[in-house]
């Protein structure tokens, strides 16, 4: 069982920057992928960035350029460095850790950005 907690959200204006973090404990496996996700009211679920445990990176092209994931390894950490906030990206922001076909969800953080 792996469990995982997000952090670092809040209110933030409009070209601000803001760090999320999420930390993954348990059963963690060396070989697994950790991305951020976010939700807003009415919409679904969406993937912004992803990184594998080997670094690999990809990103949804709304906030590529603007977002930056990231992680630490030996503290099973992945960061979000969210840079040029705008209005639209106002959502609860979620980490997942999948591994071994198993995906892990966090509670959620939630992100306002004012204009």
């Amino acid at each position: 069982q792996v469990h995982v907690v997000e952090s670092g959200g809040g209110l933030v204006q409009a070209g601000g920057s803001l760090r999320l973090s999420c930390a993954a404990s348990g059963s963690i496996f060396s070989i697994n992928v950790m991305g951020w996700y976010r939700q807003a009211p009415g919409k679904q679920r969406e993937v912004l960035a992803t990184i594998t445990s080997g670094g690999s990176t990809d990103y949804a092209a709304s906030v590529k350029g603007r977002f930056t994931i990231s992680r630490d390894n030996a503290k099973n950490t992945v960061y979000l460095q969210m840079n040029g906030v705008k209005p639209e990206d106002t959502a609860v922001y979620y980490c997942r850790h999948y591994q071994r076909g198993a995906a892990y969800w966090g509670q959620g953080t939630q992100v306002t950005v004012s204009s």
